[in-house]
Parts: structure tokens; sequence; C-alpha cells
């Protein structure tokens, strides 16, 4: 079984190696990522890679990382395209609409070092980012390649559904930070997130997902723009619409009905086939006390 793990908050010259034969070996996969404009990125990459990176192409994206190269194209083929793949299949009609490069960073002091000198970024989180004005994004790879999954999630979204609410373009992304394949399907498996959720219900702490999925942007990120309360419960909602089979319907069904729920607090009644949403919330904190995270 292929598992991308996550981990928790606590845990001479240029040597390029540019994997053509993805390019030759991999069919197209959407018009968004037309050959010339994956070139013309190639080509921006290599210029500003460290001579000790790693260069690989792996469409829609580019893979640049400092570990040794085996390690990078592992990441590339192994992480990169197992993912790519899968969310494809059951979200994804697009490509990104413009070519994104992965950069690995292989430690903490990497990432840090090599955002400033690279792009004058300061990450303002320990696992990694998407710098819209770069059109990249920065990993620190030693935090699991869960976290790589987890932000792969969030260029397909904007390409795909660009009114998505925060909620559930991170819930959706945290599903995946520690998944496995089921049948040639991505499927989210229980994570480092449970034992605060449950925490969280054992207390009275949770909040009603009526004013959940109501968040903005602003609201669910918070001041700080990082990690909060608000992930577990999107995951795990998420979660639970992917083990009663539901997720990737409640998602098209959120996606054409957009315009009307912006929210998709209609579409999530219509799906679970109930107005009570209270109610349903009892029932999912229930399912959720009996979760287990080995």
């Amino acid at each position: 079984m292929h598992l991308i793990r996550g981990k928790g908050p606590s845990t001479g010259w240029v040597t390029f190696v540019i994997v053509v034969l993805a390019l030759i070996a991999t069919p197209a996969r959407s018009s968004d990522a037309p050959g010339d404009a994956l070139k013309a990125r190639l080509a921006e990459v290599q210029r500003l890679a460290p001579a000790n990176f790693t260069v690989v192409v792996e469409p829609p994206f580019i893979v640049v990382g400092d570990e040794p190269a085996e390690r990078v194209r592992e990441h590339a083929a192994n992480t990169v395209r197992w993912a790519v793949d899968r969310l494809k299949r059951d979200f994804f009609d697009r490509d990104p609409d413009e070519v994104i490069a992965i950069w690995l960073f292989r430690d903490k002091a990497s990432y840090a070092t090599h955002a400033l000198k690279l792009f004058g970024d300061t990450p303002s989180t320990p696992y990694g980012y998407y710098s819209t004005q770069h059109r990249a994004l920065l990993m620190n790879i030693a935090t699991g390649g869960g976290t790589l999954v987890h932000e792969i999630v969030h260029p397909f979204m904007r390409a795909n559904f660009p009114a998505c609410p925060a909620w559930f373009n991170e819930g959706l992304g945290s599903l995946f930070e520690q998944s496995a394949d089921r049948e040639g399907h991505l499927r989210g498996l229980t994570n480092w997130r449970l034992p605060g959720l449950q925490q969280s219900i054992r207390e009275g702490r949770t909040i009603p997902f009526e004013r959940l999925l109501a968040t903005t942007d602003g609201e669910f990120y918070g001041a700080a723009g990082g990690y909060n309360q608000y992930y577990g419960q999107a995951r795990y909602l998420c979660y639970f619409l992917q083990e009663r089979g539901l997720l990737t319907k409640f998602y098209r069904e959120f996606l054409s009905r957009a315009t009307s729920d912006p929210t998709g607090i209609a579409t999530l009644k219509a799906i679970l086939g109930t107005a009570d949403i209270p109610a349903f919330q009892k029932q999912w904190e229930q399912f959720v006390l009996e979760l287990r995270f080995r």
C-alpha cells in the first residue's frame, strides 16, 4: 500500500537532473500547461536553482530539491505524480493555470535560508506555502510527504474551483496530508489533528458547522495566517464524507452550485439528506470520538 505520511507540529557547475522522458512518456493531461510554457518555466527554474539542487520535470509541475538527486526523483514520481493522478481521477478536471515549481528543501534550516535568499520570504509556517508572486510551492520536505500532497491540492483547487471557501480548500488539503491508495483512489487517513479535535469535542468547544462553513478566508486563517482550530473540524468533516462515499459527490455538487451556495451548507444538507445540521453534528462528533490515530 502506497502511504503518504505527514508530520505534526511536534515533530563545478549546476547539477541538474532534467527528466525529459517524463515529458515524452507521460500522456498530455490538459492544455493548461502547453509544452512551450513548460519549457519557458523550466528555463527560469534552471537559472534560479543553486548549484547543489536537482531539477525534475513532472507535469504539470517542476520539482526542485537539495536532497540527493535520487531522493528528488523519488519525491517527483512517488509523491507528486502519485497524488496528481489520483486527485485528477476524483476531483480536478483542469491542471493549474500556470506552471508551478515545487521547491523541496531538505530541512528547516534550508527551507528558511532559501525562502529568504531565493524569494525574499520569511515563512510563516514550518511546513510549506505557496507564493503567487513566484509561482512556487516552497516546502520543508523534512516535515513529511503528506505536507507536499496537502499543498498540491491548492493550485488544483484554484484552477478548478476559484470560489472555493477556505474551509473546504484546507479541509480537502489537510485530509490528504496523511493518505493512502485505495484501489487507485486517494484516501485520507486519521492523523495528528485527531487528538486535539477529540479533546475539543469532549470539552464542548467545537464550532457549529453552519458557522464554520460561513467563515471568510480572513476568519478561517486568522491574523497569523497559520494553522488553527478550524483545520481539524474541516478535515474530519471531509473525512466523514469520504468514509460515507460522499466526498467526491459533495465536491462536484458544491462546484456546480457555488454561485447560489457559496458556503456549501445547502449542498451539505442535500448530500446528507437532512436539514438538521446541529443533529448531524452530534452524529459526526460521536463518529470522530470513535476514531483512532496510531
